[in-house]
């Protein structure tokens, strides 16, 4: 075996369960990450946790003998846990990091593998690439890789992430607002790591809220455990019927948020770190710049400007975003995908911690998302408005696209470029603030075609004129389009 399927990409290892993510190759990768850490510590301990996909619990338990096979002490959570709460047990305890079996939002026939290091933020690329390269060298001896070392133990130390998690959020939301402000909210867990955690927060404090899709469904209602708004439904539903003022969801491992406003329309994620930034800087005094993806809106440097500060752009990839918040230089960074954090917590994203937020945010304000916009578009002197499309293309097409994007441009489609960014991706910003990002999947044939612009119509336009330009690469050429604020792919390692 000269070549093995695992890529780590800027979320972890995804792929579909019994096609590439088999029982062999979890082995393979978590022999790899156990030598990785190994060699910079002498007794490692990692935590290994899992979501509420399919065999979860099988492969996690298959990681806690591979390492303990390699002799790293293991700390196995006594059940499905979020993202964000492995991350703050991994400060909390002192570990060498954390493996934890999760797909996130992707759709239900995916599993993968997020490796976090000692700082609880997800391990960057020189971590990644030394580990896939300790993969390749193992897979080069596949009896040796599919083997597992006779000593592995049997047993392993249990841990439970929640209450001290729970803790910590107390600590960054004020609830006694949300609860003196008797807010009505629906929380949606859509079957996943949020449930137990989001909805046994707010009961704790006896803030009034009623939760959908608490249950373990491995099928995640046939739509997969994203926080897209077609996914929604159920909780607009729930949200008109109860006449809440906010419903709240996380998707499949609780670091992405999604919200919807009191009429029960979605919220974009981007609106929505635009709206928190402002609401922190205010409410907590933390003067500071914000910090974005290079896809993310200009919203928040539009807000950064009001206060006086800057903002911070990062490649796509939550690590980026997360060395900022260790080094405490921001008061929140997100992107655009739905991920956030804050001042003072952990370096990676959390849809729980957001929703909560947001939450408050709502109690503090007394007045509708919609509106708060409104407010928020004046304070930052213009309209921003945000879309993503996904273009599924052929080999051929990507190719000669991908060539084309290293030209120089001055004008595009006859608008006058004012700065070109290779941050990550071609970024093209145009002389009226509008903005277009060209960024090739590194898994698929696909490239997403992000703009903004000062209304919905404006950044619908960009983005076809975007489209037509891709596909004039290979003349004949078709793709099948997708828009949305927030629209994902069917994988999205990177």
């Amino acid at each position: 075996m000269t070549a093995h399927p695992i890529r780590f990409g800027t979320s972890g290892w995804r792929a579909i369960i019994a096609d590439e993510f088999t029982f062999p190759n979890v082995r393979l990768a978590v022999a790899a990450i156990a030598e990785h850490v190994c060699s910079r510590s002498q007794k490692p301990t990692l935590i290994v946790g899992h979501d509420t996909r399919f065999f979860s619990e099988e492969f996690a338990r298959t990681a806690a003998e591979v390492l303990s096979a390699h002799g790293v002490q293991v700390l196995l959570c006594d059940a499905a846990a979020p993202t964000p709460a492995i991350a703050h047990a991994i400060l909390r305890l002192k570990t060498d990091g954390a493996i934890n079996f999760t797909a996130s939002h992707n759709p239900a026939e995916y599993h993968g593998i997020k490796f976090s290091g000692p700082d609880g933020a997800p391990a960057l690329p020189e971590v990644t690439r030394d580990i896939e390269e300790r993969i390749a060298r193992l897979a080069a001896k596949p009896a040796a890789a599919a083997a597992l070392p006779s000593n592995a133990a049997s047993d392993f130390q249990r841990i439970s992430p929640r209450d001290a998690y729970l803790a910590r959020l107390a600590e960054l939301v004020n609830f006694d607002a949300v609860r003196q402000a008797k807010l009505k909210i629906v929380c949606d867990t859509l079957h996943g790591c949020g449930a137990g955690y989001l909805d046994r927060f707010l009961a704790t404090h006896g803030i009034s809220a009623v939760s959908i899709r608490t249950d373990r469904d491995v099928l995640f209602d046939g739509t997969g455990p994203d926080v897209l708004e077609a996914n929604l439904a159920p909780l607009r539903e729930a949200v008109l019927d109860r006449g809440a003022q906010v419903g709240l969801a996380t998707d499949g491992d609780a670091d992405r948020f999604g919200i919807l406003d009191a009429d029960g329309s979605w919220f974009a994620p981007n609106h929505v770190l635009g709206l928190l930034y402002d609401y922190l800087v205010e409410t907590r005094g933390w003067r500071l710049p914000g910090a974005r993806s290079v896809a993310t809106t200009h919203l928040l440097d539009g807000v950064a400007r009001h206060y006086g500060v800057t903002v911070y752009q990062t490649p796509v990839g939550f690590k980026y975003i997360g060395e900022l918040i260790k080094l405490d230089k921001i008061a929140l960074g997100g992107e655009e995908s739905a991920g956030l954090s804050i001042r003072g917590h952990v370096p990676e994203k959390d849809g729980i911690l957001a929703g909560l937020l947001v939450a408050e945010m709502v109690a503090i304000r007394r007045a509708p998302l919609r509106d708060q916009l409104k407010t928020l578009f004046s304070r930052a002197g213009a309209e921003y408005w945000p879309l993503r499309t996904n273009l599924h293309l052929s080999e051929e097409v990507k190719a000669r696209a991908v060539e084309r994007l290293q030209g120089d441009f001055s004008v595009f489609r006859g608008r006058h470029v004012t700065q070109t960014d290779r941050t990550d991706g071609l970024k093209l910003i145009f002389e009226d603030g509008s903005w277009l990002l060209l960024r090739f999947s590194g898994t698929e044939p696909v490239v997403r075609v992000y703009t903004e612009a000062g209304s919905r119509e404006a950044a619908a336009r960009l983005a076809k004129e975007a489209t037509a330009w891709i596909l004039e690469a290979t003349p004949g050429a078709r793709s099948n389009a997708v828009s949305g604020s927030h629209t994902p792919t069917a994988r999205q390692n990177q």
